[in-house]
């Protein structure tokens, strides 16, 4: 069941809303960026995201097919989210950074199904052969 969750940066100028099913399930990755962030997401559509303020303080970061904007605050420097366009995932997206809402119940976030992605093989559907690190 979809909820919405508030969520920000660290300094609080980055703020927005998201409606997510936790249930549907979350991700995690082994690409460089995942990894390196030690990432944690959910993929919504871009009508279940909503802005709230900040447009103005965020910075945005691309690399490789240059398909996703890795959208960070320039003040405190954290990444609440990430947006693009995959075809294969549907087309449009918005990834949230589950560790940026504010109001999600911890317990609520271990119960979450997971779903582990090889992106350093460029293998995404398929769990790489190592998860604990993610």
């Amino acid at each position: 069941m979809k909820m919405t969750y508030k969520g920000s940066c660290h300094c609080g100028k980055v703020r927005f809303e998201a409606d997510i099913d936790l249930d549907a399930g979350t991700g995690k990755c082994n690409c460089s960026i995942c990894t390196k962030l030690r990432a944690w997401g959910a993929t919504i559509k871009p009508e279940d995201f909503r802005l709230l303020a900040g447009a103005d303080d965020m910075a945005d970061y691309q690399f490789g097919t240059m398909s996703g904007h890795h959208r960070f605050c320039r003040t405190c420097g954290v990444q609440p989210f990430s947006d693009g366009y995959v075809e294969q995932i549907g087309g449009a997206f918005v990834s949230i950074n589950l560790a940026c809402l504010d109001d999600l119940d911890p317990s609520v976030l271990a119960e979450a199904p997971v779903t582990y992605s090889d992106g350093r093989n460029n293998a995404w559907w398929n769990t790489p052969a190592e998860t604990r690190h993610l």
